[in-house]
């Protein structure tokens, strides 16, 4: 899991269905950050995954460290790349620019909201287009692999964005639908590529991992 380490820094490729943080109660302590700090002590949290995306994380092994990193991620100078297949085909590259905001009745889920919603920007590029079999109804289905960026980072951003513009992403538990569920056992989000300036030396750091599915 861990990919780099030194005295300011922690990069890890987190596994799907692992938690960034501790959420509530003991049977969710276990998470990275939780992991890190049994391993190394003192861990910052930089920025979070939600716990089914897999893919690149960075911590900080102290304050000052935690406070270069947290600025360059509110001044959107860290690099964040992901890959994901959607159901359907989908051609080209385009964007997508609205706004969303927390749909509190039913929380965790986010909602696009144009009165009250927050900013949110995805840019987003076809890679492949391949077809898929269903294993229990045996029907064919094409589904794009899609590379996506976002410019923001709101929570289920890139999740919520794809399923607005009619692409949901396979085995989105909580954005897609039934055909787009059914056709992968994990939610095919991941976090594959990570840059941003050290906080020491300020040298440009680039990370990237293969995507599991």
């Amino acid at each position: 899991m861990i990919l780099y380490d030194d005295q300011d820094i922690v990069v890890v490729n987190k596994p799907t269905m692992l938690l960034s943080v501790p959420g509530k109660g003991p049977d969710k302590l276990d998470s990275v950050s939780y992991r890190l700090h049994q391993q190394f002590g003192e861990i910052h949290v930089c920025h979070r995954l939600d716990w089914k995306t897999s893919g690149l994380m960075v911590f900080a092994k102290n304050k000052t460290a935690l406070r270069v990193l947290n600025k360059q991620f509110m001044e959107r100078l860290v690099k964040k790349e992901y890959l994901c297949r959607v159901l359907g085909s989908l051609k080209g590259q385009g964007q997508i620019e609205v706004p969303m905001i927390v749909d509190w009745p039913n929380r965790p889920l986010q909602k696009i909201d144009f009165i009250e919603g927050k900013y949110a920007l995805t840019q987003w590029k076809s890679i492949k287009i391949e077809p898929i079999k269903d294993k229990h109804s045996h029907k064919n289905y094409l589904v794009s692999r899609i590379h996506l960026t976002p410019a923001t980072g709101r929570s289920h951003q890139l999740r919520l964005h794809m399923k607005y513009i009619g692409y949901p992403i396979l085995g989105d538990t909580l954005y897609a639908n039934d055909i787009a569920l059914e056709l992968s056992s994990r939610l095919e989000l991941h976090a594959s590529c990570l840059g941003f300036h050290h906080p020491r030396s300020y040298e440009w750091k680039d990370f990237q991992v293969s995507c599991p599915f």
